[in-house]
């Protein structure tokens, strides 16, 4: 199967097993694992930041990193496409008693001023704005990148009203490369920030939380409560030192598989839009009289998989399982559907 569902489909490499196999392993909950260690300091010096956690989700390290900068009652302020939001299971309320004030940005990206603008006066009968979080690229606006100047300008706002601000990073590394930043850049921006190190990067598992020493400590327990101390993480911990060392460069491939799979796509008369592609993400949307599981189905059978991802929305992911060869597939695949 040719699997355009995710990118966190893919598998390790020949490279990746073999560093994980010989990695040297501890007890992490006891802080002694030498992998997790180096991992951890690692992924705190590429980013410029005190220190990082290693979690087994970035759903986690997100949660962590809001219960870690709000109190019960507070407000964050985030996209209303935004992971955290969407997609992580009512998280913030049910693990921080935090309420949540969405954004109605463009393909996931708001503004400082739309920022400004949805601050509270400071009233009893309002909830306490405490922390904003970015999602930097946009899963649901179709890998969009989140403008590097403007998360400038949020930092601002943010400095202005006494904001902590978090950055989704699951796929950082994509709008990195896309924009040609460097994680030291985004360092010195937030107070905390998520990467995942089982997407583009291809690790089979895992996460980071970054920040400042503070925050790490309050995290370390916070990921206890949340039953996330793990043992000899270390065999997980070598795949994403592997991943950091060695695949984020190779992320520009995916981009590159992706905007063919868009200009294919603008070509078929039964597509009637595909969202602009800027990384890994393909999000296009089908005529009103093709029946999404239908179509589906049929690229089922040419050993193709995605998803629906909103009425008559197919979303395509690229990552480094998919070869040349394999696109040609999906291409003429594409290519050969039949409306009628």
């Amino acid at each position: 199967m040719i699997d355009l569902r995710s990118d966190t489909v893919t598998r390790p490499t020949p490279e990746m097993l073999d560093f994980m196999v010989r990695a040297h392993v501890g007890d992490d909950v006891f802080r002694e694992d030498p992998t997790v260690n180096e991992l951890q300091n690692f992924a705190a010096d590429m980013f410029g930041v005190e220190a990082a956690l290693f979690c087994p989700s970035g759903t986690m390290t997100n949660q962590i990193a809001i219960k870690a900068q709000t109190q019960p009652g507070d407000e964050l302020i985030c996209g209303e496409d935004a992971h955290v939001h969407y997609y992580e299971g009512g998280g913030i309320a049910f693990n921080s008693a935090v309420s949540t004030r969405p954004l109605q940005g463009e393909r996931g990206v708001f503004t400082s001023t739309q920022l400004i603008k949805a601050l509270r006066p400071k009233n009893i009968h309002f909830p306490k704005t405490s922390l904003v979080v970015i999602e930097n690229t946009c899963n649901r606006g179709g890998g969009k990148v989140f403008d590097f100047l403007e998360i400038e300008k949020i930092r601002e706002a943010c400095n202005e009203n006494s904001l902590k601000l978090h950055l989704d990073g699951a796929r950082l590394f994509n709008a990195i490369v896309a924009e040609r930043k460097s994680a030291r850049d985004f360092g010195r921006i937030f107070d905390s920030i998520s990467i995942c190190l089982s997407k583009g990067l291809g690790a089979p598992v895992g996460s980071l939380l970054l920040g400042n020493q503070e925050l790490i400590d309050k995290a370390l327990r916070i990921r206890k409560v949340f039953g996330g101390g793990m043992r000899q993480a270390g065999f997980m911990a070598a795949a994403g030192l592997y991943a950091l060392q060695n695949n984020i460069d190779r992320l520009s491939k995916d981009h590159l598989l992706a905007s063919q799979l868009e200009l294919t796509l603008n070509s078929l008369d039964y597509v009637s839009e595909v969202l602009p592609v800027e990384t890994n993400i393909v999000v296009f949307e089908l005529i009103e009289s093709i029946n999404t599981p239908h179509f589906l189905e049929y690229l089922k059978g040419k050993e193709i998989l995605a998803f629906e991802v909103g009425p008559q929305r197919i979303r395509f992911v690229t990552h480094l399982d998919l070869t040349i060869g394999s696109l040609e597939k999906v291409i003429a695949a594409l290519k050969d559907y039949s409306v009628s």
